[in-house]
């Protein structure tokens, strides 16, 4: 188990994840709060369980996508990666829309640049995204930074 924690650079945000990672898989359970909204979230390898403290809760699976993802959290960014990117790659995400918690499909492009930097899109948005050695975030341009 691993203790990962990131704040906002866009905004004021702070997320903290306990993460278990397999070989190609992701368990992890988190927490981020906001300017105003305070969430929890399970993820598992097929379901996402999200709560808004104080509003809505829901309890996905990710049907015929490839991942989840849920907006602010640079955690769910992984989980393509964990897969391995030999290349561009296009996927499809159950994304989830924060705090309204709103399900979306989102088509997301992630480019491997090298030294573990990944060029990512979607629609119009896109960000270089900085993993370490593990695969997880240490910085998403202009959205967050980890600090533990």
């Amino acid at each position: 188990m691993q203790t990962l924690v990131w704040r906002g650079l866009d905004e004021p945000r702070m997320e903290i994840a306990r993460v278990e990672r397999g070989a190609a898989s992701l368990r992890a359970d988190g927490t981020m709060i906001g300017v105003s909204f305070e969430l929890r979230y399970e993820l598992e390898r097929d379901r996402l369980r999200v709560t808004v403290l104080g509003g809505p809760s829901i309890d996905v699976a990710p049907g015929e996508t490839d991942f989840f993802d849920l907006g602010f959290s640079p955690l769910f960014n992984t989980l393509p990666v964990l897969r391995g990117l030999n290349g561009p790659t296009d996927f499809v995400m159950t994304f989830v829309r924060v705090p309204s918690l709103e399900v979306v499909r989102s088509e997301q492009r992630y480019e491997p640049l090298g030294e573990r930097i990944v060029h990512y899109s979607s629609g119009s948005f896109e960000a270089d995204i900085e993993f370490d050695e593990d695969g997880f975030v240490t910085r998403y341009e202009g959205l967050a930074e980890r600090v533990g």
